[in-house]
């Protein structure tokens, strides 16, 4: 897999208006009618994944593994919110964003967001093997 392309600098962004279904009452993450903070975090991934898809070879995508992130400021319904990542670190498949996201008066969040590269064939295998067990009861660990 060659992931030559993908260098600390790369830059990614995602918006969205607020609307009611991205309230906290709507995705059932609190009882405040302003933006959710899942939605918050969706909206940082997809600036991540913005800033490094298109330079992925083919056959490879990234999916989120971790997230340290604190939304400190809310925002109504009706406002624009813009997330932004910067790609900081490149180890291996591990690619690390330095995140932020603002609403239309100030920086609403922030914080760190790793996602590993994945070979999309390898990946469907196993989810394939994961669906045959649904159903079965698991072994105690």
């Amino acid at each position: 897999m060659d992931t030559t392309q993908l260098k600390p600098g790369l830059k990614g962004s995602a918006e969205i208006v607020v609307g009611e279904q991205h309230t906290a009452p709507h995705v059932g993450s609190g009882r405040v009618r302003v933006l959710a903070t899942p939605v918050m975090v969706n909206l940082m991934e997809a600036a991540a994944l913005h800033a490094v898809e298109g330079l992925l070879p083919a056959g490879y995508q990234t999916v989120g593994t971790h997230l340290d992130l604190k939304h400190y400021a809310a925002t109504p319904v009706g406002m624009r919110v813009r997330a932004y990542a910067e790609l900081t670190q490149v180890e291996k498949r591990t690619l690390t964003f330095s995140v932020h996201a603002e609403d239309e008066k100030e920086r609403i969040g922030e914080g760190i967001h790793e996602r590993i590269i994945i070979n999309l064939e390898r990946f469907d295998q196993r989810m394939q093997e994961k669906i045959g067990l649904i159903g079965k009861s698991r072994k105690p660990s």
